[in-house]
């Protein structure tokens, strides 16, 4: 059976009764999962399911497709947990940033989905000059946009997605990557003068 079948997407909170040992913290999960520890593997779960998926709904929307790649999310998380590396950041922003990558993906396909069908109904009928123009304006500018944010360094972008993307406040982008609040004021503040700067516009 797989693995990943006996966990659901179901947001889970902290029960521990009083005077229990202290848990394993969520480094020490990963680890443990790395070397194929189930258990590791559900207490990690446990403790992260429902800020991943919090995450996830906030970028993708639509509950069902959310549980959908929350579950996706987990299956990364369970086949590379070896990959991570505590010298890069904490567990929680590494688990974190696989759950936006992965939301905004889905994102990405359901709008490719949505314009290959939009292109191919209004290459079967008449369309006016103007309305071509401005589509092709607007593509245009979505490029610019993409190849602005590019030119960012991974940690300027990341926040940025977060704060402006997925709509998160300042405090709960900090939160997220594990990070000082200035810290990630400036991050933020940072990637939008180079996205400004880059565009040519004023942010």
């Amino acid at each position: 059976m797989d693995r990943m079948s006996r966990f659901s997407v179901v947001p889970s909170g902290d029960d521990s009764p009083e005077g229990a040992p202290r848990p394993a913290s969520l480094e020490q999960l990963l680890h443990r999962s790395a070397t194929g520890d189930e258990s590791a593997f559900a207490e990690l779960y446990d403790a992260v399911s429902a800020r991943l998926f919090g995450l996830v709904r906030r970028v993708v929307r639509d509950p069902a497709q959310s549980e959908e790649v929350t579950q996706e999310v987990f299956l990364e998380i369970w086949r590379h947990s070896a990959r991570f590396d505590p010298a890069k950041g904490g567990a929680l922003s590494w688990m974190l940033t696989i759950a936006h990558r992965k939301a905004v993906d889905r994102v990405r396909s359901a709008e490719a989905a949505r314009n290959r069908d939009v292109g191919y109904g209004t290459s079967h009928q008449d369309v006016s000059h103007d309305s071509t123009s401005e589509a092709v304006v607007e593509r245009l500018d979505a490029e610019r946009v993409h190849l602005a944010l590019a030119t960012l360094t991974q940690a300027q972008r990341q926040a940025l997605e977060l704060a402006y993307l997925s709509g998160y406040t300042h405090t709960e982008v900090a939160t997220m990557l594990d990070l000082p609040l200035g810290t990630a004021k400036t991050r933020i503040r940072d990637g939008l003068i180079r996205l400004r700067d880059t565009l040519g516009v004023t942010l």
